[in-house]
């Protein structure tokens, strides 16, 4: 390969035929001589990083960087276009992008708490409260921030949407009176709950779906996500969201809904685990289960809401989050056994309904050791 050639140095071609043929030259299945047991190795490797990739830049915005992380994605992109390597190399690499991928999580965490404060229990309104409204959709906790200080003494209320419900929890941003709840369910369900919203609406992260016209002219998108005619907020500055907001009607009477609880992250849960502990030991919970992914958008779909609605009452359900996100707003208040559930291991923190048969300390903003999700 002569200098200048290869991956390094690849790029997109400017239109989409263009691009599809670029796709079909080097595509997964591009070259048939490549052994399907190495060819499935890489393809998951590649979706490894891009999961650890995520979580290291919302890592980085928050200011905690690891060069370990950095080197492993190097090293495991590298392996993918290295031929001399065999299947138990690349178990190898894949183990190993597990294994940093919590080093990648661990500095997440730093950044979430060392910023905004260990999460603490905080009941989330899922109505909708009369005034102007903003949004906020994605993963990004900094531009919730940014949104919230902009917007302040503006007469506008903040909502977030899919995975954005935990951040209800954390300190920092709780302490703004204009945070006010959580409008919509699950990223998949977007289009329709956004054509509805009647209020500007943020992306914050790529969880985007085609937007519809009916709202095109209301949506904007920030960071890493774009969409070819939204207006895109590149500088941090949500002037454009800002002015869209208070345009629009917003909400035009409180409409009152149920409550969810977040911030049961784990100071909150260690800070019950004797409780827990004895309630193992006499047998008052006898099963945990642990449930990731979420629901899908079609009929048919719903074999996690199903699942959950059969688990016995002496049973926790532990929620990775994805699941979190539809477990809350979704199932809440309709299985006996979401009585009692977390969501363990979240990359913002866990959420758990109100309703639960032990009892759980007061919120507190004392910090603890960081540790390890099992």
């Amino acid at each position: 390969m002569a200098f200048g050639e290869g991956p390094a140095t690849f790029m997109p071609a400017p239109d989409q035929a263009s691009l599809v043929a670029q796709g079909e030259k080097v595509g997964v299945k591009s070259d048939p001589s490549v052994d399907p047991d190495i060819l499935s190795l890489r393809e998951l490797i590649v979706y490894g990083i891009k999961g650890l990739a995520a979580y290291a830049d919302h890592a980085r915005i928050l200011g905690q960087e690891d060069d370990r992380v950095y080197n492993y994605i190097y090293e495991g992109m590298a392996a993918t276009l290295d031929g001399s390597l065999g299947v138990n190399d690349y178990v190898g690499l894949a183990l190993k992008c597990g294994e940093v991928n919590l080093k990648a999580m661990e500095l997440l965490d730093a950044g979430n708490t060392g910023t905004y404060g260990h999460p603490v229990p905080t009941a989330v309104p899922l109505g909708a409260k009369k005034g102007k409204a903003i949004l906020v959709s994605g993963h990004d906790l900094k531009d919730l921030e940014m949104i919230l200080k902009q917007t302040e003494g503006k007469g506008i209320n903040v909502y977030t949407h899919g995975e954005m419900l935990p951040c209800h929890g954390y300190p920092e941003l709780k302490k703004y009176s204009h945070f006010y709840g959580h409008y919509g369910t699950a990223w998949q369900n977007q289009a329709k709950e956004f054509a509805a919203f009647p209020g500007a609406i943020v992306m914050t992260t790529n969880c985007i779906q085609k937007p519809r016209d009916s709202y095109k002219d209301n949506i904007f998108t920030t960071g890493l996500v774009g969409w070819p005619g939204v207006t895109h907020i590149k500088d941090k500055d949500f002037a454009p969201a800002i002015n869209k907001a208070l345009e629009l009607p917003g909400f035009t009477e409180d409409a009152p809904g149920k409550q969810v609880m977040v911030g049961f992250a784990r100071n909150a849960v260690m800070g019950v685990a004797p409780t827990v502990i004895e309630a193992v030991k006499n047998k008052a919970i006898r099963h945990f289960f642990l449930v990731g992914g979420c629901d899908g958008a079609k009929p048919g779909r719903d074999y996690y809401t199903e699942f959950v609605e059969k688990v016995p009452k002496d049973c926790v359900v532990l929620t990775l989050p994805a699941a979190s996100s539809v477990s809350s707003t979704r199932i809440w208040g309709t299985s006996a056994a979401f009585r009692a559930f977390w969501t363990w291991g979240s990359a913002t923190t866990p959420t758990r309904p109100s309703r639960s048969p032990w009892p759980w300390p007061a919120p507190s903003t004392a910090g603890s050791t960081i540790c390890r999700s099992p």
